[in-house]
């Protein structure tokens, strides 16, 4: 089977990702843990997380978060109010959208 081009990726995000990859290894040698432990605690293999070390862009979103935050890499920030006040705005910015585009409300049927 052929090999499959690969993905073209904006300068802005290799870049991002390439300082979010230093600040997760930085992080994980500052607290002492070892590739191993990391990955085990992270619930992925090691050859992952060197990928996620090395800025690869293949790499999950949900394992490199995860990493991070083992890491203690702050991604949006430790303030939970300015959290909150952007998760409110965002809510209200998609209550504006069509029911179509919404999310669905789950409806507990709790009438047993």
């Amino acid at each position: 089977m052929p090999k499959l081009a690969q993905r073209a990726y904006s300068r802005q995000s290799l870049e991002a990702l390439e300082l979010l990859a230093q600040m997760i290894r930085a992080g994980r040698i500052e607290r002492k843990i070892g590739t191993k432990e990391m990955a085990d605690r992270a619930g992925i293999s090691q050859p992952l997380l060197r990928r996620i070390e090395k800025a690869d862009p293949g790499c999950s979103i949900g394992a490199v978060f995860e990493v991070a935050a083992i890491a203690g890499v702050p991604l949006f920030g430790s303030d939970s109010e300015r959290l909150h006040a952007q998760r409110s705005a965002l809510t209200e910015k998609l209550t504006l959208l069509p029911q179509r585009v919404r999310k669905p409300k789950r409806v507990l049927r709790d009438d047993f």
